[in-house]
């Protein structure tokens, strides 16, 4: 079983998102995931997800109330196969602890962007367009993700 753990700022908004519809996508594909999510800051650690992340989901038919942000460790990078980070600056303060750990004589998880092509923007200052913009966005690389691992070599 892979385990992955999506990483944005705050862990309210997009990747609890992520880690939603990462769960989704493996229940339709039949690939047995371990997913959880994290911020890079601990400005939100205990919170439920924003309810406007909440309400998209909703909408979509998924529930991620239940919930709860966390932040990021460096045990986190020990324990999960792949970290996956919303945008450039959530990946680079991963690689940068990731590098830490490796310093440490540490082994720390693959981390990459969630969405290979592109950045997931942090919808938290805009309106609820901007919730279904990163639901659309998360939504496919998700699936792309969980199809990738469904395949026998990976």
């Amino acid at each position: 079983m892979k385990r992955v753990l999506v990483v944005c700022l705050g862990n309210i908004c997009r990747s609890p998102i992520g880690e939603g519809l990462l769960r989704h996508h493996a229940a339709i594909q039949g690939v047995r995931l371990q997913v959880a999510s994290a911020g890079t800051s601990g400005h939100h650690v205990g919170e439920a997800p924003d309810r406007r992340s909440v309400e998209v989901m909703r909408r979509h038919g998924l529930d991620i109330s239940g919930q709860r942000s966390a932040q990021l460790t460096m045990k986190d990078l020990e324990r999960y196969d792949v970290v996956l980070a919303m945008d450039a600056a959530n990946l680079n303060d991963i690689q940068a602890l990731a590098e830490r750990l490796k310093a440490r004589g540490g082994s720390p998880a693959e981390v990459v962007r969630f969405d290979e092509h592109a950045d997931v923007p942090d919808p938290y200052y805009g309106g609820a367009d901007g919730f279904e913009a990163v639901y659309a966005q998360v939504d496919a690389a998700a699936a792309a993700w969980v199809n990738r691992w469904k395949q026998p070599n990976d």
